[in-house]
């Protein structure tokens, strides 16, 4: 619905204002009167009719006002039961390089994920204040630019790929680490799937669908009630095998063309299903990865890797070269680690760190155990 709204006014801030009013509309209407044969429809119509009403209060606007209008009644007269799915456009208009990357990937979790700007903030380790002024500058930027709603195509397309990528990866690890919001999940893979669609040859748009399918997979297993179940205690008969098989499918496409980022990431989650892992080949492609990224916290990950293939030592020697304090897997996994090398006054320490950073329920239980069992 937004979508359609930001496509028919050009406008974030109006459309975002105009859906709130429409939703509140429905909210004090439909318990009595009943919710009408097409209620996304309704709720469509009812906030351009109100976006038209606040630019009528603007006589600055009253030229586009005109249009808009003539307009609206042309699209009132024609059938309203399906209102079309305009996101993907939408997300490469917040994608645009006019904007800062960083701008582009939090616009689109607001406008198409739904993120908060509070949730937005926690996947960009920045205050919400900080993330709320960006936030409002992209929207700025948006309309001062005139920057197009739609599908760039030809050489632009694949050129604007790499922060869609980043956006649609970040609502589904929205989604996948909390129990309570799988739609985040789903709606990522199903935005992976278009992607995938739309450009068949692009072997990181394949690596980025096979990494979500093969992750989502192992959904099912991941939390026994509200509890976090870690993935060498998971109950593999409860795994999607359908979903492995189709994300394997989508990576072997993807390891026809080329090896980036996502398709590195895909390999590992690959090797990940399998009943032995091979814990010494895991870690090799994550030092790929973390050649490849320069991410710490890549590096993170390689040392989970580097414990199982050599022990806690050497991969306590590489999580200690990190420089993430504010990241909470950084304290778990330093103390875990130190658990493993009997060091257990100080595992207690970083567990407790790691607590206080913890984001969701089932992550504050699993490291109270933790502490309690130190």
């Amino acid at each position: 619905m937004l979508a359609s709204l930001i496509g028919y006014f050009g406008d974030f801030d109006l459309a975002e204002d105009a859906a709130a009013e429409a939703f509140a509309i429905a909210a004090q209407r439909w318990p009595s009167e009943g919710a009408p044969d097409h209620p996304a429809a309704w709720l469509v119509t009812t906030a351009r009719r109100r976006a038209i009403d606040r630019l009528r209060r603007d006589r600055v606007l009253a030229g586009k006002l005109r249009l808009l209008a003539a307009e609206l009644e042309t699209r009132d007269s024609m059938d309203t039961t399906a209102i079309p799915d305009e996101r993907l456009e939408l997300i490469f208009m917040c994608c645009h390089p006019a904007l800062a990357v960083e701008a582009q990937v939090a616009l689109t979790l607001r406008a198409v994920g739904g993120l908060s700007t509070e949730e937005i903030a926690r996947a960009f380790l920045v205050p919400p204040e900080t993330m709320k002024r960006r936030l409002t500058r992209a929207k700025s930027k948006i309309k001062v630019a005139g920057i197009p709603f739609g599908v760039p195509s030809g050489p632009r397309l694949p050129e604007r790929l790499g922060a869609v990528l980043a956006v649609v990866y970040l609502i589904f690890n929205e989604g996948y680490g909390d129990p309570d919001r799988p739609g985040l999940a789903a709606e990522a893979i199903r935005l992976g799937r278009v992607l995938a669609a739309l450009l068949p040859g692009q072997p990181e748009v394949l690596g980025l669908l096979a990494l979500m399918l093969l992750h989502d997979s192992r959904r099912g297993a991941r939390f026994e009630g509200q509890d976090l179940v870690l993935l060498p205690d998971q109950d593999r008969s409860r795994w999607d095998w359908r979903q492995i098989a189709e994300g394997r499918a989508v990576l072997d496409r993807a390891l026809d063309n080329a090896s980036g980022p996502y398709v590195i990431q895909a390999a590992i989650a690959s090797l990940q299903a399998e009943e032995q892992l091979d814990w010494p080949q895991i870690a090799m492609l994550y030092a790929r990865l973390a050649d490849r990224t320069g991410s710490p916290v890549v590096r993170l990950n390689r040392a989970v890797a580097v414990a199982e293939a050599d022990g806690p030592a050497a991969a306590l020697a590489i999580v200690d070269q990190l420089d993430l304090p504010d990241y909470q897997y950084w304290h778990s996994t330093r103390a875990e680690l130190l658990r493993r090398l009997g060091r257990r006054d100080e595992a207690r320490a970083e567990y407790q760190r790691a607590l206080g950073l913890a984001r969701t329920a089932p992550e504050r239980r699993y490291l109270e155990r933790r502490i309690a069992e130190s």
